[in-house]
């Protein structure tokens, strides 16, 4: 008989900032808040948890991946999804989110493949932090993480938590609310009603071979 673990959903849920208590491991917290109210478990990390040198082939190479990229890629393996609360810097996504992307893409099996994730903001601005968003979701998709396409971003930020962490704004709350669950209930059924086949493939030159070959799988109709 399967174990109940195997069917309850395991959430990583963690800020893209160094800071302690930025507004988006605010927002994470309370996204976290929601994942365990849905019946599921979240893993709540820190994104120092995660922190590497910048990536160089070099120290791959003589030293292996360093202790936040294990860590990262370790949380990644035990997950069925992942949410990430992103500030916005200059337009994109912070230097230190990409970095540990960068590492944890050299893991083989590719971690980030088919893995469910849903992209958060939260920034003082009116825009909310969106921008960063679509420029993180470029990488991840590219890895073959099932970005969830419904994103949510925050604006006036600094403003919009009470006391107990909730948005300020009803409306917003429910909202927030809303996208979570959705988004939770997709995983749901990628975990236990799978009927999709897919791989990821990278290609990496024009001259297909055994190494850089395109391949499309997918599941017959039954």
């Amino acid at each position: 008989m399967a174990n109940s673990d195997d069917f309850q959903l395991r959430v990583l849920v963690f800020a893209a900032s160094l800071r302690e208590g930025s507004l988006n491991d605010r927002l994470a917290s309370l996204a976290a808040t929601i994942v365990e109210r849905h019946g599921a478990t979240a893993d709540r990390a820190k994104m120092a948890e995660f922190d590497c040198p910048s990536y160089d082939g070099d120290l791959e190479s003589g030293e292996g991946a360093p202790a936040g990229a294990e860590e990262l890629h370790r949380r990644l393996k035990a997950c069925d999804a992942f949410i990430i609360a992103a500030p916005e810097y200059n337009g994109s996504m912070p230097g230190v989110l990409k970095n540990a992307i960068d590492w944890v893409s050299r893991f083989r099996p590719q971690p980030w493949t088919r893995k469910h994730g849903l992209l958060m903001s939260a920034s003082p601005s009116m825009g909310g932090g969106n921008r960063g968003l679509w420029a993180l979701r470029m990488p991840l998709e590219h890895l073959g993480a099932d970005v969830y396409p419904d994103m949510f971003s925050l604006a006036r930020a600094h403003e919009m938590f009470d006391e107990e962490g909730r948005i300020r704004e009803p409306k917003l709350q429910k909202w927030f609310e809303g996208t979570v669950d959705c988004f939770l209930e997709l995983v749901e059924a990628a975990k236990h009603y799978r009927a999709v086949k897919s791989q990821w493939v990278e290609f990496l030159g024009e001259h297909p071979n055994a190494a850089t070959e395109r391949v499309e799988t997918a599941a017959q109709p039954g």
